[in-house]
């Protein structure tokens, strides 16, 4: 275990179980001892509006709140989101996002249109982008609800944890009746 403080973004937009993933990510490193602090859901937690919420784990760890420029991981579940908070990048963080594409209410309205290419734009831009199309792997795990704990089996390939971990972690988490569909929602994320 290492003392150097590890900055996590998960940012989306309400109603895609950010507040899920960012507990399941908390428990897992929670299980590994790490001091860890997992700030509350900041922004319109209601279906559509953007949310933020900041995972913070090392030795020591004494705010959970994520400052400009330092975000190791920004945790995206949906590509505008992650193009919204990339100031908060540090200059090796990695974005690891899904390209689903979910309209914000200016575009709703027509006031604006959803920006094209935005994955290239970052990557242009020198931005570290790991980004695959989340929405379709859960789907195929049975629930197009799962898009979260796709996500964290994508993370996960950036711990060395062993997946038994997050998978415990997982059976504490979710409802036994839904906790097949997590499981393989996160083994498509690991294994994509």
């Amino acid at each position: 275990m290492t003392d150097k403080v590890t900055n996590i973004m998960i940012v989306g937009v309400g109603g895609q179980g950010s507040l899920l993933a960012s507990k399941l990510l908390g428990k897992v490193l929670l299980d590994k001892g790490y001091d860890v602090k997992v700030s509350e859901v900041h922004g319109m937690s209601q279906r559509g509006g953007s949310v933020v919420t900041y995972v913070r784990f090392g030795g020591k760890v004494y705010s959970p709140i994520v400052d400009k420029g330092e975000a190791d991981f920004i945790v995206s579940f949906e590509l505008l989101e992650a193009a919204r908070y990339v100031e908060y990048l540090a200059p090796s963080g990695r974005i690891v996002t899904n390209t689903q594409q979910i309209d914000p209410m200016p575009v709703i309205t027509g006031a604006a249109a959803y920006p094209e290419n935005l994955v290239e734009k970052l990557q242009q831009a020198g931005i570290n982008v790991d980004a695959m199309d989340c929405l379709s792997l859960a789907e195929q795990a049975g629930t197009a609800k799962a898009v979260n704990i796709v996500l964290m089996g994508h993370l996960s390939k950036y711990f060395d944890f062993p997946e038994s971990e997050w998978l415990t972690a997982l059976e504490t988490m979710v409802p036994a009746k839904f906790l097949d569909v997590n499981k393989k929602a996160f083994a498509l994320g690991k294994a994509n």
